[in-house]
């Protein structure tokens, strides 16, 4: 069956952490919805997501096929004819205050039994996104070559994920990013984001493809491979305008 949509993980995939997409990107995303719809599904929240890809993209870029999904999927934003082609949000799914404060008691638990501390933290480690927690190891404003340094493998945010899982049963616990564990409701991930992709947008999960850099087990990535969509795993951004290339490639008429 053909490739109607084309999900996106961010960090890691589409841009470097928290940074806004090369001009090289942004050209091709538009290449791409040229030819099919597109979506990104990330852990990060609407600011982030306004401002590392849609004020980046070229005006050619064809925006009503563009379906913004920040914090895993439990937001979607699309652009509004109506509202003069401003972002405007379709959907959010809160937290309560209760989980919420149980989520960042967890939290200082399991980092105090891990003993992961680094010895510099450059901003807030823990981030409120309304329907998702965020945990930045170095802080929201770390540096990116300290952030690839810090756990290049994973190895250390596996073992506080672990912590994390015996505190909060009934969450979703997944690593995004370079040094972040994102905290969701159960059952929400971006196999949960993609199936709210799927009946927003008409398009039958065997006609979307999904692309990101964390498809392995505990990636925040993985959930899309488990749902049985057709994946590319990808190392930096540099893969995956090579991924795209190839998609617009075949895709076009």
């Amino acid at each position: 069956m053909p490739i109607s949509l084309v999900a996106f993980d961010l960090d890691g995939t589409l841009a470097v952490s928290k940074q806004a997409i090369a001009p090289s990107m942004g050209e091709a995303l538009a290449d791409l919805l040229d030819v099919a719809h597109v979506s990104v599904i990330s852990g990060g929240d609407w600011p982030q997501f306004e401002k590392q890809i849609a004020n980046q993209l070229p005006s050619r870029a064809n925006l009503s096929k563009l379906w913004m999904m920040p914090t895993s999927g439990t937001k979607l934003y699309r652009v509004s004819e109506d509202e003069g082609g401003k972002w405007k949000r379709v959907f959010a799914e809160l937290f309560s205050a209760e989980t919420k404060e149980k989520i960042l008691t967890a939290f200082d638990e399991s980092l105090a039994a891990t003993g992961f501390t680094p010895e510099q933290t450059w901003g807030e480690r823990i981030e409120d996104r309304g329907s998702q927690i965020t945990f930045s190891a170095l802080g929201q404003e770390a540096p990116i070559e300290a952030k690839k340094v810090w756990d290049p493998d994973f190895e250390k945010r596996k073992k506080i994920q672990v912590e994390l899982q015996k505190r909060l049963p009934g969450l979703s616990i997944n690593m995004g990013g370079t040094t972040s564990i994102d905290i969701t409701k159960e059952g929400v991930d971006k196999g949960y984001g993609l199936k709210r992709l799927r009946d927003a947008s008409g398009i039958p999960l065997e006609r979307m493809m999904f692309i990101g850099d964390a498809i392995f087990p505990g990636g925040n990535d993985y959930p899309a491979k488990q749902l049985g969509l057709r994946t590319v795993q990808v190392e930096n951004p540099e893969g995956t305008l090579a991924a795209i290339a190839g998609i617009v490639a075949c895709l076009a008429p």
